[in-house]
């Protein structure tokens, strides 16, 4: 299976956008984190938020398709690819299968809408409340361009509550140093 140092060079070679590289950086680090709290394969949850948006740069339209394509070449598996197919489920009409493809989808959507709302905050993630989120959420002008649809389904399929999936996300963010004020 390909390794993480080459999956990061993968990454690397597809996307020179800073916010989408640490995007990434946050949905592996959330991924492995479910992997380890649920008994998982945590190599193989990382690698799946680390590369899930790998054409987004350059190929937004054909998202997730060209990501699809270009990791078939390389030793990946099956799980992954569905899990990145399936995380663009309305483009791609694929209904995430499994636990992977479902936290995938909890996970991607509500680390960005949450990473823009650490941004208005003056201590970033510390101290952000799960309450607080939810409400923001509620309001549909702020990081108008998140679907909330993402995030409700998401949550529902991987059958987590949003409270503790935002908490849980909060822990995992709060040890980021990459995401210190």
């Amino acid at each position: 299976m390909i390794n993480r140092e080459e999956a990061q060079a993968l990454l690397e070679e597809h996307v020179t956008d800073e916010y989408q590289l640490l995007h990434a950086f946050m949905v592996a680090s959330a991924m492995e984190a479910y992997a380890e709290e649920l008994g998982e394969d945590a190599d193989v949850w990382f690698l799946t938020g680390l590369l899930h948006d790998l054409d987004y740069e350059e190929f937004p339209e054909e998202h997730p398709m060209r990501s699809i394509h270009w990791l078939s070449d390389e030793d990946v598996p099956e799980e992954l690819l569905h899990a990145i197919e399936a995380h663009a489920y309305l483009r791609t009409g694929v209904e995430p299968e499994t636990n992977l493809a479902a936290a995938l989808i909890a996970v991607d959507e509500l680390s960005g809408f949450m990473y823009a709302y650490s941004l208005m905050r003056p201590s970033g993630f510390e101290g952000m409340k799960a309450s607080k989120v939810v409400k923001k959420l509620k309001d549909k002008a702020f990081a108008a361009k998140i679907s909330r649809e993402d995030i409700y389904y998401g949550v529902e399929k991987f059958e987590v509550d949003m409270k503790e999936h935002i908490n849980f996300l909060l822990g995992v963010f709060n040890d980021l140093p990459e995401l210190e004020k």
